[in-house]
């Protein structure tokens, strides 16, 4: 049995970081410098349902045909997608919007949950997937999945925590993907050689 005070300072804990994430979302809202609204409403945009991935697998598979990588891009999202779109219905966390009235938020907001982040997860699923497959572009490939994340907190639709979690999650399913695959293939190759 725990005392009562450990269930005290866990609450207290949980507040805090609650309390700190919705202030930074806070922020990073009322300080939104107009030009600059464009470009996140378009990474937003971008990072729906993880097209603008899917999209960039295609044109990154052509050139270097690596079909393998375009099929493993879709998988990893439509798999991130699902597993945040049930984890938002587990959580059912209340998105900015709907706790403040203002400032606007410069995109539809879903009717979802807010945590984990779905454009997260989809971003950060393909963007370990892509950086997989072509590691010289690793980085390049985390930045915009970063960027995308962090468009979702610019436009008011989430919290950075819901970020996080969204970036969490789809990393890790990328990487289950990949040694999934992995173990495929050395079965496969052991099979062959018996």
């Amino acid at each position: 049995v725990r005392p009562s005070c450990a269930d005290r300072a866990d609450e207290a804990d949980r507040s805090r970081l609650i309390s700190t994430d919705r202030s930074l979302e806070r922020w990073f809202v009322d300080h939104r410098a107009g030009w600059l609204n464009p470009v996140f409403e378009g990474l937003s945009y971008a990072g729906s349902f993880g097209l603008g991935w899917i999209g960039l697998a295609l044109v990154l598979s052509a050139l270097w045909r690596r079909w393998a990588v375009l099929g493993l891009t879709i998988v990893v999202v439509a798999l991130a997608d699902a597993s945040a779109t049930g984890l938002k219905a587990a959580f059912d966390r209340e998105r900015p919007p709907e706790r403040y009235a203002e400032p606007d938020p410069l995109v539809n907001v879903p009717d979802t949950g807010s945590f984990p982040s779905g454009h997260a997860a989809t971003s950060f699923a393909a963007a370990t997937i892509l950086s997989f497959a072509f590691p010289r572009l690793g980085p390049i490939f985390l930045v915009l999945a970063a960027a995308v994340g962090f468009s979702r907190v610019y436009v008011g639709v989430h919290y950075p925590l819901d970020i996080v979690g969204g970036a969490v999650l789809g990393v890790l399913i990328a990487i289950a993907l990949r040694l999934l695959v992995t173990a495929r293939r050395r079965s496969l190759q052991g099979t062959r050689a018996d």
